[in-house]
């Protein structure tokens, strides 16, 4: 703590150089730090230091602090009666050691004029300073060092127009305040409206001070987190850049370079107007033609807009705090300052006298010299004075003087006639009663948040360089609101916002259907379709995918729900073959009754007797299996479709064995063959044996590794099918009947030259040929087919299989029954056996 002090003691002991200086005396002083002079001499070597460029801006800002108090001190009633507010007002030129020392001068005791901040038998306690406000400074990096200093006495600082978020820290300046929003809701402004111009790339300048360097890092911040925003560059201008110096002009060659080689469609400049001016001129001289994005620290700026050729520059647009006109201060202005004096004014007065007696012409040529070098002795008319006065931070001033008196007033709880306490509070106390105040100044409403920021919006500015031939015309367009409300007339909107490709061949709006895919070149990009499966909304969106169960339209700017696919009833193929299983039951039923009412009838015999019953009910299980592969797919529809077929049909076929068997029994006369076909023919062990075996296959199957409904997600379907579960078992179920088939096939075939009156044996042949043919065609079908109609494959499948019995087997028995009854009788048969051995020359013995 005693070096800082020590070292903040070296201040006092300075020289003031050509800093300017005014002050007033009364019985509370306030004190005031503005950059009347823009530059220093500051070099890398050590010296004295003087101030520059004169800056008539920051001469008529201080004389709104004074023209404040004035009207404060002579209101009536008074604001704070029977004390009269003095000011102390110092020339910091932009300069952070200047500011320092002014601030050491501001801070001194007021017992002592003469007296430093720091007494020389300095043990632990500060002295009271006489200052007990601080309205100022102008630039942020001036300002954090000021508000270090005052926050060792507790002395309130107001700010008009240092906006880095580092200043909302209360830990670090807890005296801290200003009338001006911070840079967190100016940068989220400047984003707000690349997003709503539909900008997609920009770059960034930002110097390196406080001001430049927090604004432009915020700024990355806030582009980076909205879509389709690039930022091709950042340029950091060091502390030198407006210094006319070979370094400065090297880095403005190679800023000037990288702009005019930029595809960015803004060009952001977060930094001093002083760095502005420079890059300004530059711009102008190589036509360079984009457009600007103007901080609050140049928006408004009378040097930048008035530069001859401005309009070679580009298009402006700006940010500044919520404007107004600080009552009556331009009348003010105009009355000669109503003979007020004050050391900065006699300073202005005397390098800038007032003309008398000029014409027009000269008048306006004056007011465009207005801003040359001090020293000049030029005359400058009042009405010209009064053009360079501004609407926001001298509004800012205004209300800093009105938030200061109304926490005076309310420290010293003073009414209409009186203060009911005297002058001696501390700084700390004013400070306590500044953070509390809450009042609306004509229509502007002010008070402090705990980061000791207002809730003010900005203005969005708009620099018309064509209606006016006096130069550029400043004009309010729009507004934004720190809750994020931004307000652009519609129709500058949509002229933006609606160009798709930007002037250097770079898409910056696509189609939808189509995405933004950058080259190359960084922050430029071609407009490249939508793959399969991905959709863009438009406006170059990232191409996203639908997802498994939603699909891309054709143009690819949107997504479809994909459509269930399986075997619809409304199918015309299925139609018919529901049509084919239905008769197929019919006919089996029909069968079965009329082989019932003529079971004992020799043909019901020769078909197997009660094993024809068996089959007719194994074909009326497979007629409606067929339904089960019809529809969408359930897990009872899928484990009952082909395990329950397999059983069915071995059942089928086992019963035609048996019956086959019986046959070669019956009419084969070869003693060998004959008792050896004896031994097996025992129909009911035939039929258990061959079915009980695939059932010990399809039982299994359907318990341990049973089918079940699957998805096979397509482009644009989604494929409900039964999976097999086991494709091991369900090849055996097909071998295993297939190869009972095959010997129904041999046996029958070795039974054709039998004399069988039925043909049995025959058609046997016949329907186990057609069986093997149907099945042997399925397997390569199946395996080839793909979509829903695998399913129908399976049914058309087992409804051919059951129509090859029912036809070549039973159906020629129905014919005989009903149409060739002379033939169903014992004597027929034994007619045709007769005949059968003459024709080959065998004595027949009939018992």
């Amino acid at each position: 703590m005693k070096v800082f002090v020590s070292f903040l003691s070296v201040f006092c002991l300075s020289s003031g150089e050509n800093a300017l200086h005014a002050n007033s005396p009364g019985d509370i002083i306030i004190g005031g730090l503005f950059p009347i002079h823009k530059q220093t001499n500051r070099s890398m070597t050590h010296g004295p230091l003087s101030c520059s460029w004169y800056d008539l801006r920051g001469f008529l800002q201080s004389q709104v602090m004074i023209y404040a108090l004035r009207e404060i001190n002579q209101r009536s009633p008074r604001a704070i009666p029977n004390f009269t507010l003095g000011y102390d007002i110092y020339d910091t030129c932009g300069d952070v050691s200047l500011a320092i020392r002014a601030t050491l001068q501001l801070l001194k005791n007021q017992s002592d004029p003469q007296m430093c901040l720091v007494p020389e038998n300095f043990q632990s306690v500060l002295s009271e300073p006489k200052t007990k406000a601080v309205i100022g400074e102008r630039y942020s990096e001036v300002s954090i060092a000021v508000a270090r200093v005052v926050a060792l006495s507790s002395v309130a600082q107001i700010s008009h127009g240092s906006t880095s978020e580092h200043l909302s820290r209360k830990l670090k300046f807890p005296s801290f305040l200003r009338t001006i929003s911070s840079d967190e809701h100016q940068t989220k402004a400047i984003a707000e409206l690349v997003r709503k111009f539909n900008w997609r790339a920009v770059a960034i300048v930002g110097s390196d001070d406080e001001y430049g360097k927090y604004g432009s890092d915020r700024l990355v911040d806030n582009l980076s987190g909205m879509k389709n925003i690039c930022i091709e560059f950042i340029n950091i201008l060091p502390g030198y850049f407006s210094k006319n110096t070979s370094q400065a002009h090297k880095r403005l060659t190679e800023l000037v370079k990288n702009i005019n080689n930029s595809i960015a469609e803004a060009i952001i400049m977060f930094t001093k107007d002083t760095n502005v001016n420079v890059i300004m001129e530059a711009a102008i001289k190589h036509n360079l033609n984009r457009t600007w994005i103007a901080s609050d620290s140049w928006s408004t700026s009378s040097v930048v807009s008035t530069l001859p050729g401005i309009e070679k520059a580009g298009e402006v647009f700006g940010f500044i705090s919520k404007r107004n006109e600080v009552p009556k201060f331009k009348d003010y202005v105009l009355s000669a300052f109503n003979g007020t004096t004050n050391d900065i004014l006699d300073h202005h007065l005397i390098h800038y006298p007032l003309c008398s007696n000029q014409s027009d012409e000269n008048r306006e040529s004056n007011c465009s010299l207005a801003d040359s070098s001090q020293g000049s002795k030029q005359c400058l008319d009042l009405s010209c004075l009064a053009k360079y006065i501004d609407q926001d931070e001298s509004y800012n001033i205004y209300l800093a003087v009105q938030v200061i008196v109304e926490g005076l007033r309310r420290l010293l709880k003073c009414d209409k006639h009186k203060c009911k306490r005297g002058n001696q509070f501390t700084a700390s106390e004013l400070l306590t009663e500044i953070k509390k105040v809450n009042i609306t100044v004509n229509t502007t409403r002010i008070f402090f948040d705990s980061n000791g920021d207002p809730s003010l919006g900005y203005d969005i500015l708009y620099w018309n360089m064509t209606e006016s031939k006096q130069g550029t015309s400043i004009q309010t367009i729009g507004e934004y609101w720190p809750n994020g409300n931004i307000e652009i007339p519609e129709d500058l909107v949509c002229n933006k916002s609606t160009q798709m490709v930007t002037a250097y061949n770079c898409s910056k709006t696509c189609k939808p259907g189509q995405m933004l895919k950058q080259q190359s070149k960084q922050c430029c990009h071609d407009c490249v379709p939508c793959a399969e499966g991905e959709f863009s909304a438009g406006n170059g969106d990232k191409c996203e995918s639908c997802g498994e169960m939603k699909y891309s339209s054709p143009q690819r700017n949107t997504c479809f729900e994909k459509t269930l696919e399986f075997l619809d009833w409304s199918d015309p193929f299925i139609i018919i073959l529901s049509c084919l299983q239905v008769l197929g039951i019919i006919t089996t039923i029909v069968f079965a009754i009329l082989f019932a009412i003529y079971r004992r009838t020799p043909v019901v015999k020769a078909v197997g007797g009660y094993l024809c019953f068996l089959e007719l009910f194994s074909l009326l299980v497979c007629f409606c299996l067929a339904f089960s592969f019809v529809g969408k797919p359930t897990t009872a529809s899928c484990m009952v479709g082909l395990p329950v077929f397999g059983i069915a049909f071995s059942l089928c076929i086992s019963c035609i064995l048996a019956n086959l068997l019986q046959i070669l029994v019956g009419f084969n006369f070869d003693l060998k063959i004959r008792l050896w076909i004896k031994k097996l023919n025992q129909p009911t062990a035939v039929v258990i044996i061959v079915s009980g075996i695939q059932l010990s296959l399809c039982v299994p199957w359907m318990c341990f590794y049973p089918p079940f409904p699957s998805e096979r997600i397509l482009n644009t379907t989604i494929l409900l099918q039964c999976h097999k579960g086991s494709d091991k078992l369900f090849i055996a179920m097909l071998v295993y009947n297939a190869f009972w088939a095959l010997s129904c096939f041999l046996f029958a075939f070795k039974g054709k030259q039998l004399p069988d009156l039925y043909k049995n044996a025959s058609l046997i042949t016949t329907s186990m040929m057609l069986f093997l043919i149907i099945w042997i065609l399925f397997i390569p079908i199946y395996i080839s087919l793909f979509g829903s109609y695998k399913q129908a494959i399976e049914s058309a499948a087992i409804l051919i299989s059951s129509y090859s019995i029912l036809c070549c087997h039973l159906a020629p028995k129905f014919y005989i029954i009903i149409f060739r009854k002379e033939i169903n009788n014992e004597n027929a048969i034994t007619e045709y056996i007769r005949k059968h051995f003459e024709q080959k020359n065998l004595t027949v013995v009939t018992s």
